[in-house]
């Protein structure tokens, strides 16, 4: 398979080679599909472990067998290729299985939040036109009040407990486990364990492309509703090697996957980076930082990759104070900027406990899989998100153009090359507008971020064009939370913005104008709040609500949410000085 988009790179179009140390400038990516990646790794690497799993693990063999088993069972209840399976999984080895699974026979699987609330499930499941999912015990009620109303014929319900070592699982059921309600008596119910042990041991031929779909991942839009991305085989494929050869990932590595799933960087980095490298991928189910802190000790990942909040966790958690962590080679934080006194926090932490990782940031968006450049191992730059991988070509154009802007000029950031998507799930026209073929030949995905570039190839992040909070690493729509907010009857107008928070890095704030009559306080707060957990999952939901007499307006009439943002985030800083 061609490495990027015609033409080919040249060294010319790419000053940061140079740094780019042992890491290969060009790769070689199998013209294959991903279950036959993985099955070629189990071949080569056949007893190394590919997932633990708070204690229990599986080599490379087993996982083969176990996603041929897991795709026969999918085909007996008549998933074949171009359906749609709604995958809605913590990181546990079922949600491993079912993607690589559905993508053995063809299926598509669309990767959801396993907290995504009934409103949000009922939006997917429309969107995917998906028949078949599969869900966690603990949400199935949910899921089942999101599905009313629609073709689904068939729902596999996991337990976390299947896969844990017996007397963990026990600790499991008596903590947990026997406060989830029991399923009803529904015949569209498979229970996991039993449907996958009565499934045959192989499943039917199917001969697949490498730009086959592989993934549909949910991100924002702006109206709103979050829209698919249609990933490849080949996405996934060359997004992954690139990012086990930058992390020195190999058959003797580890990452820690602690970041979910339905996450780009969960699943295209922390599992199939790990799967396409023959390295072992560390699952672990629950983003807190006690959680990941024990999985460090006991695990001793080689590699992690996070969201600031989860290295500031860290850093300030005390059980490290008493781990060696020497077992580090490799730290990368993305999603959010990382502030310097968390990297320096983390890795005064790592140094004291015999460690020498730097913990250095990276850049990238689910419409390239996930991370699409970083930080060389073994150099820095104040402030910059590193340079491209290989065969990724980035630079920075004129907003609204095709236009390059000189070195250290400020535009939008542009990426082209293996990893960018397929496109928008059936819209064409949201993919046109985004994804742009430029004078080069070559397919720009215009990344809606503001940028710049130095004269080295490094590249520095400014602020985000498409209006988008980050908080605690996930994405929040505000169109979408504002949908929410203005069907409350004692809402006229609102507007959602992010103000700077110390843990959350923003914090989702909700300023409302309340309607005539009613009365704004601190029980009206709630209730909106309130309201807002009813249809939307945790991270969207305001953590505060300010009410305003009026919003600021541009000069066309529209909501300044800027201006929105720069006033509340001036209030607080007045509150904050001493």
């Amino acid at each position: 398979m061609a490495a990027g988009n015609a033409p080919p790179a040249g060294d010319a179009e790419r000053p940061w080679l140079r740094w780019y140390g042992a890491v290969p400038p060009s790769i070689d990516y199998p013209d294959t599909t991903l279950p036959r990646a993985v099955a070629a790794t189990a071949a080569r690497v056949p007893g190394a472990i590919a997932w633990s799993f708070l204690g229990s693990r599986s080599t490379y063999a087993q996982l083969a067998l176990d996603i041929e088993r897991c795709a026969a069972a999918f085909a007996a209840e008549g998933l074949k290729a171009g359906d749609r399976l709604l995958v809605a999984l913590p990181t546990i080895p079922q949600g491993v299985i079912a993607f690589y699974a559905a993508n053995r026979l063809g299926a598509v699987p669309a990767m959801i939040h396993p907290l995504s609330t009934a409103p949000e499930i009922a939006h997917y499941l429309r969107a995917t036109k998906a028949r078949m999912a599969v869900v966690l015990d603990a949400f199935h009620g949910t899921f089942a009040e999101g599905a009313k109303g629609l073709p689904v014929e068939r729902v596999v319900v996991a337990r976390i407990g299947e896969y844990l070592p017996p007397l963990k699982r026990l600790g499991f059921w008596l903590a947990k486990g026997r406060h989830i309600p029991a399923l009803p008596d529904d015949p569209r119910i498979r229970r996991w364990s039993d449907w996958l042990a009565a499934a045959p041991e192989s499943a039917p031929a199917f001969e697949g492309r490498a730009d086959d779909p592989a993934a549909i991942l949910f991100s924002g839009g702006t109206t709103g509703e979050p829209k698919g991305i249609v990933l490849s085989h080949a996405n996934f494929i060359a997004e992954g090697l690139q990012a086990s050869r930058w992390c020195g990932l190999d058959a003797g590595g580890s990452i820690l996957a602690v970041l979910p799933l339905f996450h780009g960087f969960g699943l295209g980095v922390c599992v199939n980076a790990a799967l396409m490298a023959g390295g072992r991928s560390i699952l672990v189910p629950q983003f807190s930082a006690e959680a990941v802190a024990k999985a460090i000790r006991t695990d001793r990942p080689s590699a992690i990759v996070g969201v600031p909040t989860l290295f500031e966790a860290l850093a300030r958690d005390a059980t490290l104070e008493r781990a060696d962590l020497s077992c580090l080679q490799a730290c990368f934080c993305g999603a959010d900027t990382l502030p310097r006194a968390v990297k320096d926090r983390f890795e005064a932490l790592v140094e004291r406990r015999g460690g020498r990782v730097r913990l250095l940031e990276g850049y990238g968006l689910t419409e390239a899989v996930t991370g699409i450049m970083a930080m060389p191992v073994g150099e820095y730059r104040e402030g910059s998100i590193g340079v491209p991988f290989p065969d990724m070509l980035a630079k920075i154009v004129r907003p609204g153009t095709k236009e390059s802007v000189p070195d250290g000029e400020e535009g939008e950031i542009c990426i082209a090359g293996p990893a960018v998507m397929t496109g928008y799930l059936d819209d064409p026209a949201a993919t046109a507008e985004t994804v742009r073929v430029h004078a080069d030949g070559r397919r720009w995905l215009h990344t809606g971020d503001l940028g710049k570039r130095d004269a080295d190839g490094f590249f520095y992040f400014s602020v985000r064009l498409k209006r988008m909070i980050k908080s605690s690493g996930f994405n929040v729509y505000p169109a979408q939370v504002e949908a929410v907010l203005r069907r409350h009857p004692s809402v006229k107008e609102c507007c959602v913005i992010g103000v700077p928070d110390p843990a959350q890095v923003e914090r989702v704030v909700a300023c409302v104008v309340p309607a005539d009559g009613a009365g704004p306080g601190p029980a009206l707060a709630e209730a909106l709040i309130e309201h807002c957990r009813g249809e939307l999952i945790k991270w969207s939901c305001p953590r505060e609500v300010v009410f305003v007499k009026d919003l600021p307006l541009t000069r066309v009439g529209k909501v300044d949410f800027r201006a929105l943002a720069r006033e509340q985030a001036a209030t607080r800083a007045a509150k904050a000085a001493p």
